[in-house]
């Protein structure tokens, strides 16, 4: 499958995914007017890589710095997918990325955390968030 790659907006984070390393990141802000529309052929596509997988390893990034409530619907779902692959013969590691300084985001990564059971779940304090990569 052909990496994705999205450059963020003042609306919609930046999507690095590299379907050949098996590593994922969302990077910024995300609040886009139609977030179906953003997120849904790049979801369809992550969860195709997902199912085709057999054994081996994933990780994936989340580097938010804000999102709204219709973004948070979709990381439900997106940790859902997750944990169902974590299920199978994969190994899947998240990495929920907070600065430091911001306890909402690190609330949510905790609350995130709480319904993966299988997955890997790592809480990464980061000083320069959202300050590009």
């Amino acid at each position: 499958m052909e990496n994705i790659k999205i450059k963020a907006t003042d609306r919609s984070p930046e999507i690095d995914f590299d379907f050949a390393a098996n590593v994922f990141t969302i990077r910024g802000e995300s609040y886009p007017e139609d977030v179906t529309a953003f997120y849904g052929e790049v979801i369809d596509n992550l969860e195709t890589h997902l199912e085709g997988l057999d054994g081996g390893s994933i990780v994936f990034n989340f580097e938010l710095i804000y999102f709204n409530s219709s973004t948070a619907k979709v990381l439900m779902g997106l940790f859902d997918t997750l944990e169902e692959t974590a299920e199978g013969e994969v190994d899947v590691t998240v990495n929920w990325y907070y600065d430091e300084e911001d306890d909402t985001m690190e609330e949510l990564g905790e609350e995130f955390a709480e319904d993966l059971e299988n997955a890997t779940f790592n809480m990464k304090k980061n000083e320069q968030l959202g300050g590009g990569s």
